[in-house]
């Protein structure tokens, strides 16, 4: 894996976690990672949750998101569903997008959640989808 990506409905919040991780800076420098954008791989704004999805597969990109649901045959969780392998990284959703920049303690919880996924990101290939915090 070589790092997240943001995707578009929780670009700021994802950041912000980032932000708060460096706290944690000897964990993140450990794990080598960078934070991506969608424009970091041509992925359009307006690109499905399927095509997403599928790119961050490719590029060994964990996705972090806000909470989506099962909406249609490109949809995350529809995806998810029909594509995930044992060897698929899992996307992370941000269980209350909207809390992360306003309660910090909240968003301290979901870096923590998110620290610990990613030191053991190989044992958890394959479960799809994890909620942070």
């Amino acid at each position: 894996m070589k790092g997240i990506l943001a995707d578009n409905d929780v670009r700021g919040q994802v950041e912000y976690l980032v932000a708060l991780m460096q706290t944690w800076r000897e964990f993140w420098q450990d794990l080598g990672l960078s934070l991506f954008h969608f424009e970091d791989f041509a992925i359009s704004p307006t690109a499905t949750d399927q095509e997403v999805w599928v790119r961050c597969q490719a590029e060994e990109l964990v996705l972090v998101t806000g909470n989506r649901t099962l909406s249609g045959p490109d949809s995350l969780e529809a995806t998810i569903r029909l594509r995930n392998t044992v060897q698929s990284l899992p996307v992370f959703t941000i269980a209350d997008a909207r809390k992360v920049n306003v309660n910090k303690p909240y968003a301290e919880q979901v870096v923590e959640s998110l620290i610990d996924y990613l030191q053991r990101i190989e044992t958890l290939r394959g479960v799809g989808r994890l909620y942070l915090p």
